[in-house]
């Protein structure tokens, strides 16, 4: 069977600085892609752009740069990629696989009658079948059914989700006009040629619903691996929300140390004191996939 050649990246989002869960994605995407002669790609999430923070993506670069991660070609920015989903969206509509939703957020909690897999509310289909009299289409959405949509993830095992079930049909353009995160990641993992998917388990979820669009569009599907995230002491994932400490590039070392073994890796600790680059020596030559653990989080003291 016909493998494509390796190629994985890290898609952080400009919305604040790096912390310590965003090293450890992208110490596990890295290490998985070069430790099997893969590419490595970085793409800036920018499509909700009023999330963005400005000089936020400049600020991401530099610091992988000083923590020494080396990536292959351009970084690719999803704001400059809004004609390439605007045709994908075009696509499905022409394909009847999208429909326009006049419901407002208060609408669907109004009348949604279970809980979406993520933690919102599954879309009860209000709109599915056309608009009512009066009513113009707000945001845009894609069908889904109720079959099992499934894979087997190489950390956290076998994933399954009736999409109809558990999630509804979901929002490719919202209400404000910008393009879903589902339809962006799915688009731009296609234009790039990713073959291995290596993220914070965060997104487990999201999974079977761009496995769903990757079928819609007739794209290939890559494989997955979804990496524990750090959680601070209230289980939360550490983020900008529950203000995690941005990365300081002068303990560059000891902080790839840290990545390094909440991924489980035998970090020997004559290691402590090494510089950056004798850390990435260490890590190309030693490193142990599956001694990754296999939780969707891990709870990490905050200095």
């Amino acid at each position: 069977m016909f493998q494509p050649p390796y190629r994985g990246r890290f898609a952080p989002s400009p919305t604040g600085p790096l912390h310590f869960g965003s090293l450890v994605a992208a110490v596990g995407s890295y290490l998985d892609a070069r430790t099997q002669g893969g590419s490595w790609l970085v793409r800036m999430e920018d499509v909700d752009t009023p999330r963005n923070v400005p000089g936020a993506a400049d600020d991401i670069l530099r610091t992988l740069d000083a923590f020494g991660f080396a990536w292959d070609g351009p970084v690719l920015y999803q704001s400059t990629r809004f004609e390439a989903y605007a045709a994908a969206l075009e696509k499905l509509r022409q394909d009847g696989l999208v429909y326009g939703c006049a419901c407002s957020r208060k609408e669907i909690a109004d009348s949604a009658t279970r809980p979406a897999i993520d933690g919102g509310l599954a879309y009860p289909g209000t709109c599915r079948h056309g608009l009512a009299a009066g009513r113009e289409a707000r945001a845009w959405r894609l069908r889904v059914n109720d079959d099992e949509i499934a894979f087997d993830d190489r950390v956290q095992g076998r994933v399954g989700q009736h999409l109809e079930t558990d999630v509804g049909d979901f929002v490719l353009r919202r209400a404000d006009g910008l393009f879903a995160y589902q339809l962006a990641v799915t688009v731009d993992d296609d234009f790039q040629q990713i073959s291995q998917v290596v993220r914070g388990a965060d997104l487990l979820a999201s999974t079977p619903r761009q496995i769903w669009l990757q079928r819609c569009l007739g794209f290939a599907t890559p494989g997955y691996a979804h990496l524990p995230v750090a959680a601070n002491a209230a289980g939360e994932k550490l983020s900008k929300q529950t203000l995690a400490r941005a990365l300081a590039t002068d303990s560059a070392a000891a902080e790839l140390i840290r990545a390094l073994a909440f991924l489980g890796q035998p970090v020997p600790a004559d290691l402590a004191w090494a510089p950056v680059a004798e850390v990435w020596a260490w890590a190309m030559t030693q490193w142990v996939f599956n001694a990754i653990p296999r939780c969707p989080a891990i709870i990490v003291p905050q200095a």
